[in-house]
């Protein structure tokens, strides 16, 4: 970061400054901010470029801080403005939310936006910001389209020849801040005192940073200060009870959209008061009443303060900032729909929810609160072409609103009255401007949206869409995955006169996909079968897909004759030829029931587990050689031991005795003394029962596979 004391570029950042507050003065802007890119070392862990606020005109300190650095990639008009090298306009807040939901959900006032990025044919910089009332027409005309580009432009060319000169501009700690407004107004002369005395209430004006500029005898006496006390201090700082967040954003909405705006707020000594805000570029002037007089507020439905159904606005983007918060860790499209379900029906006070998506041409159900599925069936599955207000919303990308059925009916005449509810939110779902759903909100009462509600409801709908297509994705992934692994363990396992098999696959609890856990068993001859188990390294589709190749290579190398160490040998040497970065763990077991005996290499794998009849199960002591796909030169012993009848052998992966802060030593005894102690359960009930001895954790991460194998003879 630079120093604001360097000389050598203070012409450059002076040029800035003039050119920032002449576009903002010939366009009667009332706010304006200049972003520069960060330096690339500056960039987000993902590699996305940060914009940072260089200077600003307008804007209270309370409000500058959280865009002081914005990424490059966010869902606000500067950051599309630099993504697509183009002039950004966005005429009121209902675009806002439509387009830009993040900033619209974050500044949930009214004004006008523009955003044009410092290009200067070659090199990209920043970006202009400059903000107006809503009032204002809702075309920028050619003149203001002309005049911000310029100042756009000549902005980059001085950067450039900041750069060219060798005294690059890199962003500083914090924007400077341009002055504006009027300086401390000098004491009332006597006419004003008498107007403002005829108005019978208090009168204090403030600057964009809060601070008391004026204030008349009966506001000193509501503050308990003085006149002369009060000029230059804060308000917060003489009214610690105004410090409040209603009245806060009631400030902030004020500054930023311009229009006069007011609440309530309660005085220490039990007083209701009702507080005008009357904003322009300088600051604020408050006029303070009791609530109860008769003024114009009576013109107000309600406090403006007010969210959705009546609440306060604070509360209700605290409920939504939970929602956002949980969605980004819903991985499910279950949990992304009980998460908005359980924050945004309460809020609007809806009755009923509905996610619908497009699928094939057809309008798919994904999710619903509080409609009867009788009502849901009539709708799944009928075609994209279908004249439905969720259909339109699909097709169209715009919002819809219906108050009433005679609303709906009025747009959809032939529409039945199937849906028990009397009015409706249909809001587009949408993820990089591609609409692949709609969200219904429905009513059991009519419900007269208003423009708030409306802007809100379509800035919330734009949070939602990103996060359910991730849950849809995942959820696609994960059945083509889950189905994936299904298709390469075996269907069945053969049978083999004398030997009794019982196997299990259990997949991960959540959040890993596809694993690469296998089980196999091979028939060599009539009394002989190979049994194997392995755990590729990984958890997608790359780990399956290794798993299919290593399931072929030992039904192939075994099928030729080769013992266990050979098998695992020449798959090692496989795997390393196909230079699959990826390790595999196996251990290869060759049954021998007429000779009674077993032989087994190991590749790193878990030791298998052999309960002879009458004894306790104990743990077979296998060499661990090198995990498949590592060492090309790795061989691996293999070491015989009885097999007699009666015997049961025990092959698992790591997944049914490893959690963390257990030792894995201590877990497999534990292992081997539940397979003692089932000793006459059946081969498939003693399965169950080492499987619910698994580690039991809210979320398994791991696969387990697991197989059994007995030589046919009773347990004594």
């Amino acid at each position: 970061m630079r120093s604001r004391a360097d000389e050598r570029i203070r012409p450059y950042t002076a040029g800035l400054d003039e050119a920032l507050a002449r576009v903002v003065r010939d366009t009667t802007a009332h706010i304006g901010a200049i972003y520069l890119l960060g330096p690339r070392g500056d960039a987000t862990d993902d590699g996305e470029q940060i914009l940072l606020m260089e200077a600003e005109i307008g804007l209270p300190g309370q409000i500058v801080k959280p865009w002081t650095r914005i990424r490059t990639n966010a869902s606000a008009p500067v950051a599309a403005a630099v993504r697509r090298r183009r002039l950004i306009w966005v005429p009121d807040r209902q675009e806002m939310a439509a387009r830009f939901p993040g900033a619209a959900l974050a500044l949930p006032y009214r004004f006008a936006c523009v955003a044009v990025p410092l290009w200067d044919g070659s090199r990209l910089w920043g970006a202009l910001v400059l903000l107006w009332p809503a009032s204002r027409p809702a075309e920028l005309a050619a003149a203001e389209r002309e005049t911000v580009e310029a100042a756009a432009h000549n902005m980059a060319t001085l950067l450039a020849q900041a750069a060219d000169s060798g005294h690059a501009l890199e962003p500083a700690g914090e924007p400077r801040v341009l002055p504006q407004g009027r300086a401390l107004m000098p004491e009332p002369h006597a006419a004003m005192a008498g107007y403002l005395d005829r108005l019978r209430g208090a009168c204090v004006a403030l600057n964009l940073d809060g601070v008391i500029t004026f204030a008349d005898a009966t506001a000193a006496a509501l503050l308990g200060s003085d006149v002369a006390d009060l000029r230059g201090k804060p308000l917060w700082e003489v009214a610690a009870w105004l410090k409040d967040p209603v009245f806060e954003d009631r400030c902030r909405a004020a500054v930023v959209s311009q229009e006069l705006t007011w609440c309530t707020a309660r005085h220490p000594d039990g007083r209701e008061l009702r507080f005008w805000l009357y904003p322009d570029p300088s600051g604020i002037s408050l006029r303070i009443t009791p609530a109860a007089q008769d003024d114009p507020a009576n013109a107000y439905p309600r406090d403006p303060s007010a969210g959705a159904a009546g609440m306060h606005r604070v509360d209700v983007y605290y409920n939504f900032l939970h929602m956002v918060a949980g969605l980004t860790r819903a991985l499910n499209v279950r949990e992304a729909v009980d998460l908005i379900a359980d924050h945004v029906m309460p809020v609007f006070r809806a009755a009923a929810m509905t996610i619908v998506i497009a699928e094939g041409g057809r309008m798919r159900i994904v999710g619903s609160h509080g409609y009867p599925a009788d009502v849901l069936d009539r709708f799944d599955g009928l075609p994209l072409n279908a004249p439905t207000p969720v259909a339109q919303v699909l097709r169209s990308g715009e919002p819809l609103f219906a108050g009433s059925w005679s609303e709906l009916g009025e747009l959809y005449p032939e529409l039945s009255r199937d849906d028990p509810m009397q009015a409706w939110a249909f809001l587009p779902l949408a993820v990089s401007d591609d609409i692949f759903g709609t969200c219904v909100l429905a009513f059991d009462q009519p419900h007269p949206f208003t423009a708030e509600q409306r802007a809100t409801l379509t800035a919330l709908a734009g949070m939602m869409g990103p996060a359910l297509d991730r849950a849809l994705v995942y959820d696609t992934k994960d059945r083509l995955s889950h189905t994936l692994q299904t298709s390469l363990l075996p269907g069945s396992l053969p049978e083999i006169a004398g030997l009794e098999v019982a196997a299990r696959y259990v997949p991960a609890t959540r959040g890993v996909g596809v694993g690469g856990d296998f089980y196999d068993l091979i028939k060599l001859d009539d009394t002989t079968v190979a049994a194997v188990i392995a755990d590729v390294q990984g958890h997608n589709m790359t780990a399956a897909a290794l798993m299919g190749q290593v399931r072929t290579a030992i039904h192939a190398h075994a099928a030729t004759g080769a013992g266990p160490g050979d098998v695992l040998m020449h798959t090692n040497r496989l795997l390393i030829d196909l230079r699959a970065d990826l390790f595999t763990s196996c251990l290869l077991v060759y049954i021998n029931l007429r000779l009674r005996t077993l032989c087994a290499a190991n590749a790193g794998h878990l030791p298998p587990l052999l309960r002879p009849p009458s004894m306790p199960a104990e743990v077979i002591d296998v060499p661990p050689g090198v995990l498949l796909g590592i060492d090309f030169d790795a061989d691996y012993p293999t070491v015989q031991t009885p097999f007699p009848p009666g015997a049961v052998l025990a092959l698992y992966t790591d997944g049914l005795v490893e959690s963390p802060g257990t030792d894995l030593d201590e877990a497999i005894g534990g292992l081997a003394a539940h397979l003692t102690r089932a000793c006459d359960e059946p081969l498939e009930h003693l399965t169950d029962g080492l499987l619910d001895h698994a580690p039991h954790t809210r979320h398994r991460a791991d696969d387990i596979a697991l197989l059994l194998l007995q030589h046919r003879a009773a347990c004594g």
